[in-house]
């Protein structure tokens, strides 16, 4: 009988040799322990792996790869076994998988999946570009190199902290910040910056109640704006303040300044559309409507102080304050304006102090110290991007629960205007903010932040023109950053602090 040879051969240990079995069906039983186990266990497990999804991923993977639609679709008629297949155990799926070893080395139709793992299989399929191509960079993953990149970038820097510190050790002045002068412009401009929006708001009073009209309304919109941009610049320059200190008192100022524009310019076409029965292109939305009201005091505090420059009635708000996440935007701007100082203190101050004037010395000269000012200096502008545009905006956000926070897009919304005229103003009304921010402070007026901000037009049109004829954008971002990190921002930055030393020693 098949059942006692069976149980002789498994429980009686004996030396002899088993008996011929009746079936050829069936396979002799496993053995219980040593190297045959491990083997026919690995033999399983490779079976069953075969059988996995990992097949069929491979099996796409030959299809996109070699173009065989009938392999990257649907899996064939040996792949997906019946129901009675999969009923028949390993002793069947071994089968299945010697018919489709031995029927991919005869080109039959059977399942190729263990083909992709054996050595005859190619591997070269199809043209493809290198990684590092202009066509492929973008489209493949290069976490590693990045990584690389960092750790050079950390080991660099690490090695000039060190060595800044062993030539120059810890250089912190207050001096350069802040003086006994500036306590006496600071309240003096603070406290009375305020009364300019009231002012223009009796103005929009006037106008909405008939009082005035839009003619006289704009007249005084014009001389409360000019006025608030001449006064600081009076009181700056009569308190002889330090440099940082009427800078941030000039920077309020313009940005009071762009408030009270957008202001007057929205609240005037609001009196259009209501009160002159001027159309719209479109219906008016809920949204729209409850933008079209007149001013209130506490809509004009509120946009005073929210982070934008486009005044309307309402804004989207948020639901509550995040205190914990309000706590850690605080703590990070804090560290990133102490890391502002470090850098200014630390890294540029030397490298400036110790140059020449460059227009006056010589050219390897000035390029040599351009381009040893042009890393601290990127470093300068990224922490005051950071620390300005997202943390001190999110934190006003957060406090004042305004919604949307988009804070890096343009800050004008009229659409009236060509394009082309649109950018020349922006740029020119940008380039004469910048020079008051600069010249005043620094008590010159040299037209160096003027021309650095109107000397990008040219370069959006050779950008511009670039990317038409070489089809790519890579090429005009190149140029930006050249002219902004390396020879835009240090080439400034050594004219007006050469220029103020000569003032300085001219009053002297």
């Amino acid at each position: 009988m098949v059942g006692s040879d069976g149980d002789g051969d498994g429980g009686g240990g004996e030396a002899h040799a088993p008996a011929a079995p009746a079936h050829h069906h069936r396979r002799p039983p496993r053995p219980r322990g040593g190297s045959g186990a491990i083997v026919e266990g690995f033999a399983a497990a490779l079976r069953r792996r075969i059988r996995s999804g990992a097949a069929a991923a491979a099996r796409a993977s030959f299809g996109g790869d070699s173009g065989d639609e009938a392999a990257s679709g649907e899996p064939s008629s040996s792949s997906s076994s019946s129901p009675s297949r999969r009923r028949g155990g390993d002793s069947n799926g071994a089968e299945a998988s010697s018919a489709a070893g031995g029927g991919g080395g005869r080109g039959c139709g059977g399942d190729f999946s263990a083909f992709t793992f054996r050595a005859a299989a190619p591997v070269h399929r199809k043209a493809k570009e290198s990684p590092l191509s202009s066509d492929a960079i973008f489209k493949q993953s290069h976490a590693g190199l990045f990584n690389l990149c960092i750790v050079v970038l950390v080991a660099v820097n690490s090695r000039l902290i060190i060595e800044n510190l062993m030539k120059y050790g810890l250089l912190i002045r207050a001096g350069f910040w802040f003086n006994d002068k500036s306590l006496r412009d600071w309240p003096l401009l603070i406290l009375s910056l305020p009364a300019f929006p009231l002012g223009a708001f009796a103005v929009e009073k006037l106008a909405f109640n008939n009082v005035i009209t839009d003619a006289v309304a704009t007249c005084l919109h014009i001389f409360l704006s000019t006025t608030e941009i001449v006064y600081p610049v009076l009181v700056i320059l009569k308190c002889d303040s330090a440099v940082l200190s009427g800078f941030l008192l000039i920077f309020i100022a313009c940005i009071v300044w762009l408030k009270l524009v957008s202001f007057a310019h929205t609240n005037h076409d609001i009196r259009q559309l209501t009160m002159g029965g001027k159309k719209v292109d479109n219906e008016l939305s809920t949204v729209d409507m409850d933008n079209l009201q007149p001013p209130t005091l506490g809509n004009l505090i509120y946009f005073m102080m929210a982070p934008t420059l486009c005044y309307q009635p309402s804004y989207p708000r948020t639901s509550c304050v995040r205190k914990g996440w309000l706590i850690r935007q605080i703590i990070l701007y804090l560290i990133f304006t102490g890391l502002q100082g470090f850098i200014i203190e630390q890294y540029i101050n030397p490298i400036v102090v110790n140059s020449q004037h460059p227009l006056k010395g010589g050219l390897l000269n000035a390029v040599e110290t351009v381009l040893k000012l042009s890393l601290p200096n990127v470093y300068l502008w990224l922490c005051m991007f950071y620390a300005f545009f997202h943390l001190w905006l999110s934190i006003l956000a957060e406090i004042l629960r305004f919604g949307d926070r988009e804070f890096y897009k343009d800050w004008w919304n009229a659409k009236t205007i060509d394009e082309e005229v649109a950018v020349l103003i922006s740029f020119l009304v940008s380039a004469v903010l910048h020079e008051i921010c600069v010249a005043v402070p620094c008590r010159i007026l040299k037209f160096w932040a003027f021309l650095g901000i109107m000397l990008q037009i040219p370069l959006i049109v050779l950008t511009a023109y670039l990317k038409s004829k070489f089809r790519d954008t890579m090429v005009g971002n190149m140029i930006f950053w050249f002219f902004f990190c390396i020879y835009g921002q240090p080439m400034c930055l050594l004219l007006y602090y050469h220029d103020v030393m000569n003032r300085i020693e001219k009053a002297r």
